[in-house]
């Protein structure tokens, strides 16, 4: 296993993490914590996760796709909706590959892929990070 390095300084990133499972979230959490993010927020469903987005405001939010009360994809598109600037990354098993292609229709900006490889989604949240817009 290759040690993450930290490209994000430690204080400038915020994280909302959104999955019904806490083992998922858990997960998630530690690839955030590697390179150095805090995570602000957790959400279980879609609906947490719209209002938790706006009462936070994190730099990036990571949202599963398959929830109860309010998919992912549903809570994607409200968020894009009031906030076109808002940054989501998808995270989902493969399974949900026609989800996966409508939420970035919808504005992701990327997607993360279950189970979660520690240092794949930690590159991957640096890439998105990283872009501007």
């Amino acid at each position: 296993m290759r040690p993450i390095t930290s490209e994000v300084d430690k204080s400038a990133y915020s994280f909302l993490i959104v999955d019904d499972s806490l083992f998922a979230r858990k997960n998630i959490a530690k690839a955030v914590e590697a390179i150095g993010g805090n995570v602000v927020g957790e959400a279980v469903n879609g609906r947490e996760a719209v209002e938790k987005y706006f009462e936070l405001r994190p730099d990036l939010v990571l949202m599963d796709i398959s929830m109860p009360e309010m998919e992912g994809i549903e809570a994607l598109g409200l968020i894009r909706e009031r906030d076109s600037s808002a940054k989501v990354v998808i995270v989902s098993s493969l399974g949900h590959q026609e989800m996966v292609k409508k939420g970035i229709s919808l504005g992701a900006k990327h997607f993360i892929s279950k189970p979660v490889v520690l240092e794949k989604a930690a590159d991957i949240i640096k890439f998105v990070l990283a872009q501007k817009g």
